[in-house]
């Protein structure tokens, strides 16, 4: 009877999750994001913008709050790049922001650019 306990509630957390990273997903405003911090591998998640930043949520976790923000207030772009077939998904572009990665698709690399470069002129005082 416990084996069986045991049994229901790992399947009941997997379904939770899943079904966590489907309404991700399919939120209003997100996009598919993966992203990588130094040399670190590729993490799956979405992106949404919010207001000045944009948060970064994880595909696997508990949290529904964001684990990472980028702040739009002094990012720059150093590179941008397609990935590779053995980097990740064909397809998807790597945009790289001082220690962090994001990969995305191109339109979700488009709406990134556009967000970067409509940030009003005071925001880029701080950039060194």
């Amino acid at each position: 009877m416990a084996a069986l306990d045991i049994i229901v509630s790992v399947a009941a957390i997997a379904v939770l999750l899943v079904l966590r990273g489907v309404m991700l997903a399919r939120s209003r405003g997100t996009v598919l994001c993966s992203i990588r911090i130094g040399n670190r591998a590729w993490r799956s998640g979405v992106a949404r913008y919010a207001g000045g930043e944009l948060h970064w949520i994880p595909f696997f976790g508990l949290r529904l709050r964001p684990r990472h923000a980028i702040a739009r207030r002094g990012l720059t772009v150093s590179t941008r790049r397609p990935l590779s077939g053995e980097e990740g998904p064909a397809g998807y572009w790597t945009v790289d922001c001082g220690g962090v990665s994001l990969a995305m698709s191109e339109d979700a690399l488009t709406g990134f650019l556009a967000w970067v470069e409509s940030a009003p002129p005071s925001a880029y005082l701080d950039a060194a």
